[in-house]
């Protein structure tokens, strides 16, 4: 997240999610957080109007718990820009009770692992999830995403600026999935090479 509160990033598709650790590895970047396992639960109100307008409200718990805003996405700069406001909380389960209370309902459980590098001024997050493997680039501006991004091999033209529960809902449409949480437990038995949604 920039100093004014947006969050500019990208992601790409990991095909060989070992060899982009190892170039960061060689290249010299910084472990920021080990990999750990994350849960994040999205709200909404009863109408669903933050999903019809494109904003998030994010409770999420990994080695501790954050609350998290993200107004409506938009391209600029190559990569997707969005305000991002986001804090700590000391009690998760209360956390949940507290937003229900105020009357947003939960609408979807969705978990990966995550490991976090700093890497020439941007953040590089290698993400598992469920339904395959992810990296993430956050930056301060679109050139600094785009120049660490070719350091490390990814194509460029490939980036996704759809969030993993965008991908989720194309992969349940196309292959008739009736659970509604993203979670390595429902995935269970299904062939994860043969699973991703097709991106575009």
């Amino acid at each position: 997240m920039t100093a004014s509160g947006k969050e500019l990033e990208v992601k790409f598709a990991l095909e060989n999610h070992t060899r982009l650790k190892q170039n960061l590895e060689s290249l010299g970047a910084q472990v920021v957080q080990p990999r750990v396992h994350e849960i994040n639960l999205r709200f909404d109100t009863v109408e669903n109007d933050m999903l019809r307008s494109g904003q998030v409200l994010r409770l999420r718990k990994d080695s501790e718990a954050r609350l998290t805003y993200k107004g409506p996405g938009q391209v600029s700069e190559g990569v997707q820009s969005r305000v991002e406001l986001e804090f700590t909380v000391g009690d998760f389960d209360m956390a949940q009770r507290f937003l229900e209370a105020l009357g947003y309902k939960l609408v979807v459980i969705y978990e990966k692992y995550r490991a976090t590098y700093a890497f020439e001024g941007v953040l590089v997050t290698l993400d598992e999830m469920p339904y395959g493997s992810f990296a993430e680039i956050e930056g301060p501006d679109g050139e600094s995403i785009r120049r660490a991004a070719e350091r490390l091999g990814l194509d460029w033209e490939s980036r996704i600026f759809e969030s993993y529960l965008a991908m989720f809902a194309k992969l349940r449409g196309e292959m008739g999935f009736t659970f509604r949480d993203l979670t390595f437990e429902n995935f269970e038995g299904i062939d994860r090479r043969n699973q991703k949604p097709e991106l575009k």
